[in-house]
């Protein structure tokens, strides 16, 4: 299984994502890849934002070796699952996709729980929600693994 995690920037939502199953992909011996993108070039090569890696490791996760890249078309054929972080992310996503094969491949993430609202929100703008953004994804993640 290859899983993409993709938000809006690639510094926050989606580093944070990967982090985590990655860590729960290891914890449960799963011989799954993952990664994370971004659907615009704003940070391309940046590392995550200093308070998604601050989040993370208080959580005992090391996002800070990840980089920050644009989703590309090819990811399409290397993916089997691209996991949206809000309902915008998934609309740039699918505008992306050449068939309906690919967008089947297309989820938004909160859809692995039973949040009523499916957007993670982003952020960037508010320092105080990091921790609330790592609690969903935390979730989601987990819910994820548990339907491997």
């Amino acid at each position: 299984m290859k899983i993409l995690m993709v938000c809006l920037g690639n510094i926050c939502r989606s580093p944070i994502a990967e982090g985590l199953l990655q860590s729960k992909v290891e914890q449960k011996s799963l011989n799954w890849t993952v990664d994370s993108a971004a659907t615009s070039d704003w940070h391309t090569g940046k590392s995550p934002d200093n308070r998604a890696q601050a989040v993370a490791r208080k959580h005992g996760l090391n996002i800070s070796n990840q980089r920050a890249r644009q989703l590309r078309k090819e990811d399409f054929e290397n993916y089997d699952l691209i996991l949206a972080m809000d309902a915008s992310n998934y609309q740039n996503i699918i505008s992306l996709t050449d068939n309906e094969q690919d967008r089947k491949k297309v989820k938004q993430i909160l859809s692995f729980t039973e949040h009523s609202d499916k957007n993670v929100p982003d952020p960037y703008f508010d320092d105080n929600g990091f921790e609330y953004v790592y609690e969903l994804l935390d979730q989601a993640c987990e819910q994820i693994v548990l339907s491997a």
